[in-house]
């Protein structure tokens, strides 16, 4: 296959490891983008490969007040898993630890579809029996309280069976200095 050769950068299209996994989104709200952060970032962290933590998570984009579904900043994050009921743990985990107790978050279902895996349904039992239940047009949600005020979360959330994960991407470069100056510019150019 021919090279292909971007502002001078030669791009070899030879190999990628690629293996399917189960995926879902959720959007996490928040009452400023500080905030949404600081959820986003916990409950992504330590999510780069499912070897031996389970799951691969990331913040897919930021989202602005009208975007959200409560009209605050917001971000939506993907996560995927080898499997469904390993997926649902681990969204579980990350979604009661990291987003249930960042001050003034709340979490929506990020992606459609007919097959649906628990959010609010999942962690609703931390509020130890003082959850409600309330439905809004046709949309299921869990309002439970927490030190500063209420948590808000959708009860489910979208499941696709059909995620891709895993991939190569190398830096080769003179030395070690220019594969990291390389590495940085192709983030700052993902992020324009």
């Amino acid at each position: 296959m021919a090279a292909l050769i971007r502002n001078g950068v030669t791009i070899d299209d030879t190999f990628a490891e690629a293996f399917p996994m189960s995926g879902t989104g959720v959007i996490v709200t928040a009452v400023n983008e500080r905030w949404v952060m600081a959820a986003a970032q916990s409950m992504t962290g330590f999510a780069t490969s499912v070897i031996a933590c389970g799951c691969e998570a990331g913040i897919d984009r930021m989202l602005s007040p009208d975007e959200t579904p409560d009209g605050r900043p917001g971000a939506r994050l993907l996560i995927f898993g080898m499997e469904p009921v390993g997926l649902a743990k681990m969204l579980a985990t990350r979604l009661g630890q990291c987003i249930l107790t960042s001050p003034s978050s709340a979490c929506y279902a990020g992606l459609e579809g007919e097959t649906r895996i628990d959010l609010g349904n999942a962690i609703r039992y931390f509020a130890d029996g003082w959850q409600v239940s309330k439905k809004f047009g046709d949309k299921h949600f869990w309002r439970m309280p927490v030190m500063e005020g209420e948590f808000l979360c959708e009860a489910e959330t979208g499941l696709t069976g059909k995620a891709v994960g895993g991939g190569n991407l190398l830096f080769l470069a003179k030395d070690a200095a220019h594969a990291l100056r390389a590495a940085e510019a192709a983030v700052d150019a993902i992020h324009k």
